[in-house]
């Protein structure tokens, strides 16, 4: 019963783990509502009314929300700063309160500040969230001049609160994020597994399914993958652990992508196409009919299984020998001769089996240190001793880069950002004073709102209408809400922390959801103020849909960044960085100096992050352009599928100075120069349609180059292991040549 137990928390836990990554979105939930609840006891003991409890609800949720650092101290800093910027807020909103045209302007102002200490990073973003947040929360209570000192103390009890609960009741060091995005990396894993495994036994009436989840599997995977990259720095002691750690991520992410690939060629009558696993949508490869009893098939599957234990419960001294066993003979198919006899196919799954095995012996002793070595077989030591020499190769500082030109002036996006906004405020006050004298600054709000972490028109006009689409279901809950909490004062409190919570925990799932949950929490409040009523409700929705309406208006007609200019931008960023990676690689591949690849390939990966972020108006489902979304989807598929054997070349370009059997050749340099020209002449025809520089198609990769030598073994020489991934890098660089507009010069 307790073994059930435990296992049931252990699946519990690890479900947790891998759908919130570091257990972010709960700390944040945790954390805000920690700080509301200690802000309103503090208050109530100190016999403040209902006016000042919404005020210091509302402050202490911004003091919370706003700070980003990752590092204490800097947190701290930017916390204490943050109270005299709110207290100058506060009291520019009550002097002002009965000056309207002065108020309206400040207001502008203050709005146009707030964007534009964007370009100072995290704390000036913080900073005016801040100011412009409490304005918004005085204009909400009603702060006057002869109130004003009372809600001067309710700001200053509510950032207590907020670093209260921050630095103690929800405390998280970067150590402790890294390491909850360490657990999360293995469960996803561990998930990627289990989703690979039903699509090996999947019938052909289930397989578009199980190819729906080993691609959701990869892409979180990767995702983790990105989240621990950004932590590393802070939650590691020194550089060297942190390129170790980054080093032993990208060969168990890599290792299980490859996995499934070879997973999907298992079970197809033809090699598998690496955009399967990358385009939502693409046909699952003609299956061949699976044996029903086979005894390499049983043995697969039986050792998949055995991997994903192996990821939920890592060997580790005095965990007994049956997890040494189940490594040790994963291990073993890394050697030729301890492959199951079976079809070449199904053999090369073995090996990934085996690669993956030697992925997460590295990863587990990368995070977790050195464990017991008694049991190990003769192959299982040759991997440590591998993993040993790769890990004391890894030093050296990095080459420092020198800050890049960007643009100045009206041209620099946060000020651009900061005019926009601006504008669409001023319309927004214009618009909403004649719908209400008295609620007018809601449409600022959401103008303000749909402007943040948006750089295109296409950007802004998906987020204004799932603002309005989340006002409009908050509206109806709200009115439920309302009618089930009365005027319990309490309860309506509880209804609005459960409220907050969900609303934090959702935020990075569905801008909907955040903007549902908002509203449904605002109905509760108006009830608390004794100002509730259909009608204010109502005009809650006009509100909203006149501000984003506004935004829209100001981002398509102020100094506007088309949509299209925007993602040509970030592809282009991306093909650079893709031609930087590549060429790095072949050369470090064919006897050059070693360099950080894994650094320059995670540059690849936010860069195209960056790209997909952009790509959303294109790709929404409610665009009327089909084809142009269905293009935007089939070149970012093959933009990540370009990524992964980028990273691959880059992975197995670091082990060349340590790894035993594997040695430079340079014989690559010129498979990859096609490559590299090719790259080249996208980019040329993304930065101006003009260019005549055409894409070259031609014999395979592979052809390009004298035969390997006779009887070497397939995952023997760097040559064999390297020239799949330069193939379909360059299969993938000229597939994108066609939706591009690249011309492609007939083969010769």
């Amino acid at each position: 019963m307790r073994a059930a137990a435990r296992a049931f928390g252990a699946r519990w836990r690890d479900r947790v783990a891998a759908s919130d990554p570091g257990l972010l979105r709960l700390a944040a939930g945790l954390r805000t509502v920690g700080a509301i609840a200690l802000t309103l006891a503090v208050l109530s003991l100190l016999g403040a009314d209902v006016s000042h409890l919404v005020a210091g609800a509302i402050a202490s949720m911004v003091a919370t929300f706003a700070v980003r650092e990752k590092q204490r101290g800097r947190q701290a800093v930017t916390l204490a700063l943050g109270l005299p910027v709110a207290l100058a807020s506060v009291s520019l909103a009550a002097l002002l309160s009965s000056r309207t045209v002065a108020g309206d302007f400040f207001f502008i102002a203050l709005i146009f500040c707030a964007v534009y200490g964007r370009r100072f990073g995290d704390r000036g973003t913080a900073l005016g969230l801040i100011g412009f947040q409490v304005y918004f929360m005085a204009l909400f209570v009603g702060v006057g001049t002869s109130s004003l000192p009372g809600y001067l103390g309710v700001v200053a009890v509510a950032f207590a609160c907020s670093a209260t609960a921050r630095f103690l009741l929800v405390p998280q060091t970067p150590s402790g994020i890294l390491e909850r995005l360490r657990q999360a990396f293995r469960a996803r894993l561990a998930q990627l597994l289990d989703a690979q495994l039903d699509l090996l036994d999947a019938d052909q009436d289930d397989a578009e399914k199980a190819l729906g989840q080993v691609r959701e599997g990869t892409a979180r995977l990767h995702e983790t993958a990105m989240m621990i990259q950004g932590r590393l720095a802070e939650g590691t002691p020194d550089e060297t652990t942190a390129r170790l750690v980054q080093r032993r991520i990208a060969d168990a992410e890599i290792a299980a992508e490859r996995l499934g690939l070879l997973l999907l060629t298992a079970r197809s009558a033809e090699r598998a196409d690496t955009l399967t696993l990358h385009l939502p949508g693409a046909p699952l490869p003609e299956a061949t009919r699976l044996p029903v009893r086979d005894e390499a098939l049983d043995t697969l599957r039986h050792d998949l299984r055995a991997l994903r234990l192996l990821v939920r419960h890592p060997v580790e001294a005095g965990s007994g020998t049956v997890l040494s066993q189940m490594r040790n003979r994963l291990l073993g198919y890394r050697e030729e001769e301890n492959l199951p006899q079976g079809r070449p196919p199904v053999q090369d799954v073995f090996r990934g089996v085996g690669e993956t095995a030697r992925a997460v012996l590295g990863l587990r002793i990368a995070l977790d240190g050195p464990q017991d070595e008694s049991g190990d077989s003769p192959e299982t030591a040759r991997s440590r001793e591998e993993l040993d020499a790769e890990d004391a190769a890894i030093g050296g500082a990095e080459e420092d880069e020198a800050p890049a030109a960007g643009d100045t002036g009206l041209r620099r996006p946060t000020t651009r950002a900061a005019v926009q906004v601006a504008v669409g405020s001023s319309l927004a006050i214009l618009g909403g004073e004649l719908l209400s004298a008295h609620r007018w600054y809601w449409a600022v709000l959401t103008c303000w709102i749909v402007f943040i972490n948006t750089s295109s028109t296409g950007e802004i006009l998906v987020k204004g209408y799932r603002r309005l689409l989340g006002t409009v279901l908050g509206v109806v809950a709200g009115i439920v809400l309302t009618g089930l909490v009365g005027h319990h004062t309490w309860t309506a409190f509880a209804v609005v922390l459960l409220c907050v919570f969900a609303m934090f925990y959702t935020a990075p799932l569905s801008y909907t959801l955040m903007s549902f949950f908002v509203t449904a929490a605002l109905g509760v409040l108006y009830t608390l103020l004794h100002t509730y009523s259909l009608s204010v409700l109502v005009l809650r929705v006009e509100e909203t849909a006149l501000g984003a309406a506004c935004g829209i208006v100001a981002a398509a007609l102020v100094l506007p960044v088309r949509t299209d200019r925007r993602t040509n931008e970030l592809l282009a960023t991306v093909l650079e960085r893709l031609r930087g990676v590549t060429e790095a690689a072949v050369e470090q591949l064919s006897g050059a100096p070693p360099v950080d690849l894994l650094e320059q390939a995670r540059d690849l990966d936010q860069a195209l992050a960056d790209l997909r972020a952009a790509t959303q108006p294109l790709t929404h489902p409610v665009t009327p352009l089909r084809s142009r979304r269905d293009t935007a989807r089939y070149v970012v598929a093959l933009l990540e599928t370009c990524a992964y054997h980028a990273r691959s070349l880059a992975a197995t370009a670091e082990l060349l100075p340590t790894h035993p059997s594997i040695a430079a050749d340079p014989r690559l340099r010129r498979a990859g120069a096609r490559i590299l020209h090719n790259i080249g002449a996208i980019d040329a025809r993304v930065a101006d349609e003009r260019s005549t520089a055409e894409v070259l198609a031609g014999p395979s990769v592979a052809a390009l180059l004298k035969p390997g030598v006779p009887g070497t073994p397939r995952y023997g020489r760097v040559t064999d292991r390297v020239l799949r991934h330069l193939q379909r890098l360059d299969e993938a660089v000229v597939g994108l040549a066609r939706p591009l507009g690249a011309p492609v010069a007939a083969p010769k």
